[in-house]
């Protein structure tokens, strides 16, 4: 049976991160097989692990989709004092961020506690598609849209965004589709073009909606949306290997 560094299973079961693993072994407040554990040490699955007087055992898999406000960051770090969408949401299993939406910016975001996922969902090399509803500062023009669609270079990260799909909705409204993530993307190409974003809004990311979720409400996933979505990765992984 594989092995696994200790404090990465205790991540794993979400009981506690990698770092406060490592402290609680310092004070001996660990066991493995009834023995204190050692730091940095590997153990199997199958061992009995004892953590701050508490059995480790296999948390309930867990993929939550939520409309984050305006002003909640998506960073777990004490960098922004501003409330963090793990706080947020306030799940009784330890639960984390699938990538980013930035601060000024509202929509779907999803929380899970499955490291393989978040690996899948983040390495695939053609990206996955995500859609946003955006409202700008002046009217939305189809030249504008041509633009933003064909790729935009930004110069600030020396890189040409991939094609996109544009479509307008409103004289200052448009929807994009995406298939990559970098820092601001959609506010840095818009800036390009003179165009300021007022609003900004995520409602898809590949097979599930942000639908008629309100505004810092959160759901599970139905396990016909995950199966999708992991059939989709699936699909993808194949493809790549």
């Amino acid at each position: 049976m594989e092995e696994i560094r200790i404090n990465k299973y205790l991540s794993d079961m979400g009981i506690c991160s990698r770092r406060e693993a490592d402290r609680l072994i310092m004070e001996g407040k660990v066991l493995v097989d009834g023995r204190p554990a050692l730091t940095g040490m590997k153990i199997r699955r199958d061992q009995v692990v004892i953590c701050d007087g508490k059995r480790a055992a296999e948390p309930e898999k867990v993929l939550l989709a939520v409309n984050k406000p305006r002003g909640i960051v998506c960073t777990t770090s004490q960098k922004d004092r501003a409330m963090n969408i793990v706080e947020m949401v306030d799940y009784p299993v330890r639960v984390y961020p699938v990538g980013r939406l930035d601060k000024d910016s509202e929509g779907l975001i999803f929380l899970t506690n499955q490291g393989e996922l978040v690996d899948q969902m983040m390495r695939g090399s053609h990206g996955h598609e995500k859609e946003y509803v955006v409202r700008v500062d002046r009217p939305v023009t189809g030249e504008f849209a041509g633009k933003m669609a064909a790729g935009v270079y930004l110069e600030e990260l020396d890189v040409t965004t991939r094609p996109c799909k544009v479509r307008i909705t409103g004289e200052r409204e448009f929807h994009i589709i995406l298939t990559q993530g970098l820092n601001r993307q959609i506010r840095r190409m818009c800036k390009t073009f003179g165009y300021h974003v007022r609003e900004l809004c995520r409602i898809r990311i590949m097979n599930i909606k942000l639908g008629s979720l309100e505004t810092g409400a959160w759901r599970k996933v139905t396990p016909e949306e995950y199966g999708q979505l992991t059939e989709m990765l699936q699909t993808e992984n194949d493809q790549e290997g």
